[in-house]
C-alpha cells in the first residue's frame, strides 16, 4: 500500500478467492472468509478504494475468480468528541487492531453525561495522539466504575463486528475475583437468573422473571471468618455467560453473598469495617479475558494481577482466617 493510502486507511483485509468460491460475488467470499458485515460492505465501497478487485475498485455484486485479491480497507477515524488527556493507562496489550487495558478502580470507561474528562478514554485517545495513531475509541465491553481489570478496545470497526459477536456467541472468557460476605454453600454452581431494572430505582437491577437472562458461574477459592468469628467471607471466581449490567454484584446479592464494599448491593448494617476501609470500593476484579484474535486467528489471554487495594484486603482477611 502506498504512503497516501497508509495514511487515508487501515491496513486492508484481504480475501484470495479460492477454487470453489470462483464465480462467487465479492460479498458472498467476504461473508464467508471474513465474516465481514453488510454494513461495513455498505460503508466502505462508497470509498475510491475501500473495496477492490486486484486493486480496481469492485462492487460487491461483481464476480470472481479463482486467485482474485480481494481487499476491504476502511477509511481511518478519531473520536473527535473525546478530548485527549495525559491519564496514566497501564497498556496489557497493543498492536494494530487491539488494545488491552489494566483499569483501575473508579475510573470510568466511557465519557458520559457529566463525566467528560478522567475516563479510560481520554487517556487512550490521547496515548494515540502521542503515537501519531488515527483511531476511535471502540470499547469491546465495560467495567463498572469501581471494579478494576481487564477491558479491550477494538481499534477498527471490523475488529469491534467480529469480537462483538463473539461475545454474544459466549466465545469470550470472562473470569472475575470477588470477595464476597457470607459464603455460596456449594464450592461451584450457576446462578441462572434473569436480570432487569428496578422499575423504583432505575439505576438498580435486580433478579426478577420478567428480566433478562442471566447466567453466572462460580467457584469458592477460600472462605474466611471475620474478627469476631461470626461473619463468614469467601473470595469466588467467577465467569461470565452473559454480560448484564451489574450482573456479578445482583446475582451475589441474589444467593446470599453480596460483595464487599459494595455501596449499592451490599450490606448497609453488621458489615466488617476493616474489611471495607481495606477494599475502598466493591471488591470485584475483572482478573482473566481471553478470545480469538479477529485478524490473527489465534487464542489469546490476558491476566491482570489484583491491584493494591485488593491485596491489602485479602491479606487482613487471610490474617483473621
Amino acid at each position: 500500500m502506498s504512503e497516501r493510502l497508509e495514511e487515508l486507511y487501515y491496513r486492508p483485509l484481504v480475501a484470495v478467492v479460492k477454487e470453489e468460491e470462483h464465480g462467487r460475488t465479492v460479498r458472498a467470499v467476504l461473508e464467508r472468509q471474513l465474516g465481514v458485515s453488510r454494513k461495513l460492505l455498505s460503508q466502505v465501497k462508497l470509498t475510491e478504494h475501500g473495496l477492490t478487485v486486484n486493486e480496481a475498485r469492485a462492487y460487491t455484486t461483481a464476480r470472481v475468480e479463482q486467485g482474485d485479491v480481494i481487499r476491504v480497507r476502511m477509511e481511518r477515524e478519531e473520536s473527535e468528541d473525546i478530548l485527549p488527556q495525559p491519564i496514566p493507562i497501564e497498556i496489557v496489550y497493543e498492536d494494530e487492531d487491539l488494545l488491552i487495558v489494566n483499569k483501575p478502580a473508579g475510573m470510568i470507561v466511557h465519557p458520559t453525561h457529566g463525566h467528560y474528562t478522567g475516563t479510560m478514554a481520554n487517556g487512550v485517545v490521547h496515548h494515540w495522539r502521542e503515537r501519531g495513531e488515527r483511531v476511535r475509541f471502540r470499547p469491546v465491553h465495560r467495567l463498572d466504575e469501581d471494579t478494576s481489570g481487564i477491558v479491550a478496545v477494538a481499534k477498527t470497526s471490523y475488529v469491534h463486528q467480529q469480537l462483538s459477536e463473539q461475545m454474544q456467541a459466549n466465545g469470550f472468557l470472562k473470569r472475575y475475583l470477588a470477595f464476597v460476605y457470607g459464603s455460596p454453600k456449594l464450592d461451584s454452581g450457576i446462578v441462572n437468573e434473569p436480570i432487569d431494572r428496578d422499575p423504583e430505582q432505575p439505576h438498580v437491577r435486580i433478579v426478577t422473571p420478567e428480566g433478562y437472562p442471566s447466567v453466572t458461574h462460580y467457584e469458592v477459592q477460600t472462605r474466611y471468618r471475620g474478627p469476631d468469628d461470626a461473619v463468614a467471607a469467601a473470595a469466588v471466581s467467577l465467569k461470565l455467560e452473559t454480560g448484564r449490567t451489574h450482573q456479578i454484584r445482583v446475582h451475589m446479592k441474589h444467593i446470599g453473598c453480596p460483595l464487599i464494599g459494595d455501596k449499592m448491593y451490599g450490606l448497609p448494617h453488621g458489615s466488617v469495617e476493616a474489611w471495607e476501609a481495606a477494599a475502598q470500593r466493591q471488591a470485584l476484579h475483572a482478573q482473566i479475558l481471553g478470545f480469538t484474535h479477529p485478524i490473527r486467528k489465534e487464542w489469546m489471554e490476558w491476566t491482570a494481577p489484583l491491584p493494591p487495594e485488593l491485596q491489602r484486603l485479602e491479606q487482613l482477611m487471610t490474617e483473621q482466617h
